[in-house]
């Protein structure tokens, strides 16, 4: 049976650990779509479309991995391609009450979608795209972090 999954997220930037987690839904799915949100009330520091590219860069060469953009709802863009699975990804305890909210909530509007949680390697469990955002608009080095064209539009955009 063909699954897509649907893993959701603003991506600003799309990071290692971003990357590692569609890795993992990679083995364990037929069809991964990375969907980044359009979000405007978290002012991200790229346009959608600079931030699809960005994703699509960083993901090249991933077999069955798909990167699009998208506005509204997240359900209906869920039943739109066909997926009956959404990837979250877990970084740490804190982030679970705020993903169960989501969970619930894309549940009552679809109660056909499935949530999955999945856990990204150890060495990203820390890393977040705010706080690469903000070490690199302070000088800092991110190159751990993102890959080489996101660190290299960080730099263009932030100086």
């Amino acid at each position: 049976m063909s699954v897509t999954v649907v893993y959701p997220g603003t991506f600003d930037p799309i990071t290692n650990g971003h990357m590692d987690i569609v890795r993992r839904a990679h083995r364990l799915f037929d069809h991964v779509l990375v969907a980044v949100a359009a979000n405007p009330t978290k002012r991200p520091t790229f346009t959608l479309e600079e931030r699809v590219d960005l994703a699509r860069q960083a993901l090249r060469g991933i077999e069955g991995v798909e990167v699009c953009g998208f506005d509204g709802l997240l359900a209906d863009f869920a039943a739109a391609h066909g997926s009956r699975v959404l990837l979250r990804g877990l970084r740490a305890v804190s982030d679970f009450e705020h993903e169960f909210q989501l969970a619930s909530m894309n549940r009552h509007l679809a109660p056909d979608l499935e949530t999955v949680f999945l856990t990204p390697a150890e060495e990203y469990s820390y890393v977040s795209s705010s706080l690469v955002r903000e070490v690199a608009a302070l000088g800092g080095d991110v190159s751990h972090f993102v890959a080489e064209s996101v660190e290299a539009a960080l730099r263009a955009r932030l100086g």
